[in-house]
């Protein structure tokens, strides 16, 4: 069976739980990370010498970096719910993956860490207002993105959808303001629907 470390509350680790729903994957999960000291033994750098979240195991295969799980367990199925089958319509999925790793959520991980893991004496207004202005840029792209199409990658929701997803779900959930973009909002609207996203990411941040 497939396992999986992380714990369950890690964005990162929301990405692949949230796969393994939509794919209706069987999964073992064990506590990693933050909290869970087991990251840092030399039993579990073995299987990521990152000492991050999350780590799969499949049968003999290691994997670690959340995106690439996620496109490893869509291709894996093998049946084109998550993985699709148009080439371009791929790598337009595994463009917006990407994004969401190097421009999206560096700009949102500031402001989340100074608003749910600093405590209010010590937060810093620099940062939280220059996180909110990248944040917001970042968002208005995706806004804009979605104008014309119901998902990142077309029509069909796909493995492109997720990682956006769980961060703009922490946007959402931060006490930051929230300006209206219609698009942005009736897209996450979908994603709230969707029961792996409901069991998985809607849960309290930390």
């Amino acid at each position: 069976m497939l396992k999986i470390w992380g714990r369950a509350n890690s964005i990162n680790v929301q990405k692949v739980l949230w796969c393994c729903g939509e794919l209706a994957l069987e999964y073992e999960r064990f506590d990693a990370g933050n909290e869970f000291v087991i990251t840092k033994t030399p039993e579990y750098r073995e299987l990521n010498r990152n000492g991050l979240v999350p780590t799969i195991e499949d049968g003999d295969f290691l994997l670690w970096e959340s995106n690439v799980i996620v496109r490893y367990l869509a291709h894996k199925a093998g049946d084109g719910r998550l993985f699709p089958a148009a080439t371009k319509t791929r790598f337009d999925a595994e463009r917006w993956m990407d994004w969401q790793a190097t421009v999206f959520w560096p700009a949102l991980r500031p402001l989340f860490i100074q608003l749910i893991r600093t405590q209010p004496a010590n937060h810093d207004a620099a940062i939280i207002s220059r996180a909110e202005e990248l944040s917001l840029a970042a968002l208005r792209i995706l806004d804009a993105r979605l104008s014309d199409r119901c998902f990142l990658a077309g029509d069909k929701f796909s493995m492109g959808d997720i990682p956006a997803a769980v961060a703009v779900h922490r946007w959402y959930e931060l006490d930051t303001a929230h300006p209206k973009l219609h698009h942005l909002c009736r897209w996450y609207e979908q994603m709230k629907e969707r029961r792996p996203f409901q069991e998985v990411v809607m849960t309290p941040l930390s």
